[in-house]
């Protein structure tokens, strides 16, 4: 009886100690790979909208011929700017994080967006001189040199003069994503404690990880309410993980 027990015993630790290494295997290769956040990642704004909303309602401030959104739209189409995030892990569900606005690809932005607006612009003239009774030339060139008659400048240099600003500016932008700090990942939230000197301290986000990309869903912390992000969820994209 004592040698069944023994046996009985022995053959419940056997188990229980191997559920054990399969739980913990789960947690080490599976649960903890959404957890996993080191490397560089990148995401990119779309501006197309709200370059092709701010050009429309300017143009039809100024009584030009009318337009619709979907045409302006045409003309603002693929407007994205840059954003890199790069996480270092240093500890089981947390490490350091850097995040930065490109410029380069802000500038590049900002010039797509008002050569698609002069371009809009340039057809919209043709029509408003065409019902003038203009019988001049009416290629790019001769509007242009049109254009810089009138106003002295260039159709993009004066669409970036008097009308309103197609994007946000780059300093709106840096103060809503730049920045570094330290992070942790637990249980669907990311939290980002940023170095001191910045216009946000803190972000707490939820997130999922899911292979190459890092989806944040929106704010869960309390963030100062000029500082909100808006156009959630925010996609991120692994470009290279930390070795």
């Amino acid at each position: 009886m004592g040698k069944t027990i023994k046996n009985v015993v022995f053959i419940l630790l056997l188990l229980t100690l191997s559920t054990s290494t399969a739980f913990l295997a789960y947690i080490h290769f599976f649960a903890s790979e959404g957890q996993e956040l080191s490397g560089a990642w990148r995401t990119e704004l779309d501006m197309s909208e709200r370059a092709a909303f701010t050009a429309l309602s300017w143009l039809q401030e100024a009584e030009a011929v009318s337009v619709s959104l979907e045409e302006m739209e045409a003309y603002m189409d693929e407007l994205t700017i840059e954003v890199n995030m790069t996480f270092e892990q240093t500890g089981h569900d947390g490490g350091t994080f850097r995040c930065n606005v490109v410029q380069e690809s802000y500038d590049a932005c900002r010039q797509r967006a008002y050569e698609g607006f002069a371009a809009a612009f340039r057809e919209l003239l043709v029509k408003r001189l065409q019902m003038a009774g203009y019988t001049g030339g009416t290629d790019e060139e001769a509007l242009e040199a049109l254009v810089t008659e009138t106003f002295g400048m260039s159709t993009v240099s004066y669409l970036m003069s008097c009308a309103p600003a197609l994007l946000p500016s780059l300093e709106e932008l840096q103060a809503l994503y730049d920045g570094s700090g330290t992070y942790e990942a637990a249980e669907g939230i990311l939290t980002r404690q940023f170095d001191a000197g910045g216009a946000v301290n803190a972000k707490a986000e939820s997130y999922i990880r899911q292979d190459s990309n890092l989806i944040l869903s929106g704010e869960v912390g309390t963030v100062p309410a000029e500082h909100s992000s808006d156009g959630y969820p925010v996609l991120y994209t692994l470009v290279q993980p930390q070795n």
